[in-house]
């Protein structure tokens, strides 16, 4: 089997770049402390050899390795030149990781705590992005006009849904509406676009019955039964002491139901 070897620490020289891989050197302490009889460990240097490409991954940059806390993990080598190899040791990097710091670690662990707990729906969308991204991938190489084809129908596709999903709302809404109105409401009229015949302005309704009609708005909120309406001319048919009322207590909007023109 090969040796394995593990370093732990920070580089104790600058950054050294070559052509496909970059070199860095460490040093580690033995244990201070030896076997009776044994004269103590001492310092180890190192020369570390990473590729590039994993290199590059890890953030790190030449003046922030001399500083990061950096595992590595390979196995020694004899097969460097010494003029590339200045540590006792040369050892080509199978794994690099930038190890957190104390400091910033209890600092994430206090943030942690003072965090609420994230959604159920956080991994969900997280998956679902990924998921979307994966779909972009792909379909990337899809010719672009293919690509843009595509993409038309499925924005089409999107605001019919859109559009179809808004009219269901608005319907859904009406319905809610009006089924908080007197029962046979059909719609909801301003009261403005009442038109009242000259024969019901003549009349005065009886002020007892249009005084407990009042009673019965401020107590529910609404009418007690819909104003009869022509269907397209808005004409008063029946109702006149609602009318009477709905305009004393000042109502935007009154229940009706219509009536239709006869042929």
């Amino acid at each position: 089997m090969p040796h394995k070897i593990t370093l732990t620490g920070s580089a104790t020289g600058p950054l050294r770049e070559y052509d496909r891989y970059v070199a860095f050197d460490m040093r580690e302490k033995g244990s201070p402390s030896a076997p009776k009889g044994l004269k103590k460990s001492t310092f180890i240097s190192y020369t570390v050899f990473v590729a590039k490409k994993a290199f590059n991954k890890t953030g790190l940059t030449k003046k922030s390795i001399m500083h990061e806390k950096i595992l590595i993990q390979g196995e020694p080598t004899l097969d460097i030149p010494i003029d590339e190899c200045p540590g006792e040791v040369g050892v080509i990097c199978f794994q690099i990781t930038v190890l957190p710091n104390k400091n910033d670690k209890e600092k994430n662990q206090s943030d942690a705590k003072k965090e609420p707990k994230q959604e159920a729906s956080a991994p969900f969308q997280e998956q679902k992005n990924t998921e979307s991204t994966k779909q972009d991938e792909e379909q990337a190489p899809v010719s672009q006009p293919v690509a843009q084809e595509e993409k038309k129908e499925v924005k089409a596709v999107q605001v019919e849904v859109q559009q179809a999903s808004t009219e269901e709302k608005k319907v859904e809404e009406k319905k809610t509406t009006l089924s908080n109105q007197p029962k046979g409401t059909q719609d909801l009229l301003n009261f403005d676009d009442i038109i009242v015949p000259e024969s019901f302005l003549k009349t005065r309704p009886n002020p007892e019955k249009t005084q407990k009609v009042i009673d019965f708005v401020k107590r529910t909120g609404r009418l007690d039964e819909p104003l009869t309406i022509e269907k397209g001319s808005n004409v008063l048919k029946d109702g006149y002491r609602r009318y009477v009322v709905a305009k004393t207590v000042k109502m935007d909007k009154v229940p009706v139901a219509y009536e239709y023109q006869k042929s």
